[in-house]
C-alpha cells in the first residue's frame, strides 16, 4: 500500500501523456508513406485524418448522401470562443457525403491546423452544393479526442517530410 501511496504524485502527469496510435502503411506502387487514424465516429458523420508527405488531409464522412463540390465549405466552431475558422471543400466534386479540410505538409505548421489541434472543436456546420447545412456537434469526450488525433497527426506527419 505505501509504495502505492509513492506512485500517487506522478498520477498528473500520465493523465496528459498522449496516446497516439495511427497506422502507417506503405502503397505499393508510389512506395509513398501514408499516416492514418482511420474512422472516428461523430455524431452524424466519421472523421479520418490522414497524412503524406505533401498533405495533411481532414476527411469527413456525413451520414447520408450528400452533394459536395469545390463551392462547398465548412465553419468550425471553438469551445468558448466566438472564433470560427472557415474551409472549403478540398475534394471533388461527389455525392457520397465526403468532405475533406486539406493542408500542406510543411515544416511550419498552417495556423489554420495548429487551431484544429490546439482549440476544442464545438460543432462543423456543412453547406453542400445547394447551400444546405448540416452540422456536427460534438461530445466532449469526441472533442478531446479529434484535438490530440490532430495534435499527434501534425507531429508524426512532420517526419514525413525527411
Amino acid at each position: 500500500m505505501k509504495y502505492l501511496l509513492a506512485l500517487l504524485p506522478f498520477l498528473p502527469f500520465s493523465v496528459f501523456a498522449q496516446d497516439c496510435t495511427l497506422k502507417k502503411e506503405k502503397d505499393s506502387y508510389t512506395k509513398e508513406i501514408k499516416i492514418s487514424t482511420g474512422f472516428i465516429s461523430l455524431q452524424g458523420a466519421k472523421v479520418s485524418i490522414e497524412a503524406t508527405k505533401t498533405e495533411i488531409d481532414f476527411l469527413f464522412l456525413m451520414n447520408g448522401n450528400k452533394c459536395f463540390d469545390d463551392a462547398s465549405a465548412a465553419a468550425v466552431f471553438f469551445e468558448n470562443s466566438k472564433y470560427k475558422n472557415k474551409y472549403k471543400n478540398g475534394g471533388t466534386m461527389n455525392c457520397q457525403g465526403l468532405f475533406h479540410f486539406i493542408f500542406r505538409n510543411t515544416v511550419s505548421t498552417p495556423t489554420a491546423l495548429q487551431n484544429l489541434a490546439n482549440k476544442k472543436i464545438t460543432s462543423i456546420k456543412l453547406k453542400d452544393n445547394t447551400n444546405k447545412e448540416s452540422e456536427i456537434t460534438l461530445t466532449n469526450e469526441q472533442q478531446q479526442l479529434l484535438q490530440s488525433l490532430a495534435a499527434c497527426m501534425i507531429k508524426e506527419s512532420k517526419t514525413l517530410l525527411q
